[in-house]
């Protein structure tokens, strides 16, 4: 089986792959500070004594990538292993700016968006932040936008407003609140489905084309059904992208 792991900045993925399918996956919260060891014990406990033959990684939290490669060093050093960065082979085609810039889980996404919907795409992730992701026809990454996530907004109004709090993240019974509580639910979740409609109709006209658009992350439910843009949802989309790279640098 094929273990692929996608560290973010709030939660990691963890997922097993027979061949192409997707045999289980398990979401854990990130810590920023956990060492090889204890996230080697975190995977074995997931595992529970499944065998694994490789490994796929991908990680946006800069202090985890040497715990992770001292990771595969130490427990799976007998095992195929790619951690996606420079010098990966992903055959994703970079075209912006500064291609270092770009984070490995929008390269692994578009990676996957583009074999399961071809080109054009435009992936929303609904994570930490929510990143647009934009596919050309080839599967080129050609750039997006970036956007506060729903869990930082909510967090940022209660810590910067005294008399608001932090709430569950629910979607509530109308976009008007007759309370506190159901009015910071429909800025958020609405205000958050209403950014998301407005960039990707944007994006849209200034790409041309007729794009599929497919959300993933964590907090993606809460859109689903909201956003009117979105058409696909793919909860795995980063754990296929990986099993893809992992293919591509195949001893």
């Amino acid at each position: 089986m094929l273990l692929c792991i996608d560290v973010g900045n709030t939660q990691s993925v963890f997922g097993v792959f027979t061949g192409e399918r997707l045999e289980r996956s398990w979401r854990t919260k990130t810590d920023a500070r956990a060492t090889a060891d204890e996230l080697a014990l975190t995977i074995r406990g997931l595992l529970d004594g499944a065998p694994v033959s490789g490994l796929a990684i991908c990680s946006t939290v800069p202090a985890l990538l040497r715990e992770l490669r001292d990771m595969v060093i130490g427990y799976y050093r007998e095992l195929p292993a790619v951690i996606v960065g420079p010098g990966v082979r992903t055959g994703v085609p970079l075209m912006v700016d500064n291609p270092k810039e770009v984070g490995a889980d929008r390269v692994v996404n578009s990676l996957a968006a583009h074999h399961l919907y071809g080109g054009p795409a435009i992936v929303v992730d609904f994570g930490t932040s929510t990143s647009i992701d934009v596919v050309g026809p080839k599967g080129e990454f050609v750039g997006g936008a970036l956007a506060p996530g729903i869990e930082i907004s909510i967090d940022a109004l209660a810590a910067k407003a005294a008399q608001l709090r932090k709430v569950e993240l629910v979607r509530p019974r109308s976009v008007i609140g007759k309370n506190t509580v159901e009015a910071l639910q429909s800025g958020v979740v609405f205000g958050c489905a209403g950014q998301v409609d407005g960039l990707v109709t944007r994006i849209i006209a200034e790409l041309g084309g007729d794009p599929a658009v497919i959300a993933t992350g964590g907090l993606a439910p809460l859109v689903l059904g909201v956003a009117e843009t979105l058409q696909h949802h793919e909860p795995d989309l980063t754990l296929i992208g990986l099993r893809l790279v992992a293919a591509k640098n195949r001893p």
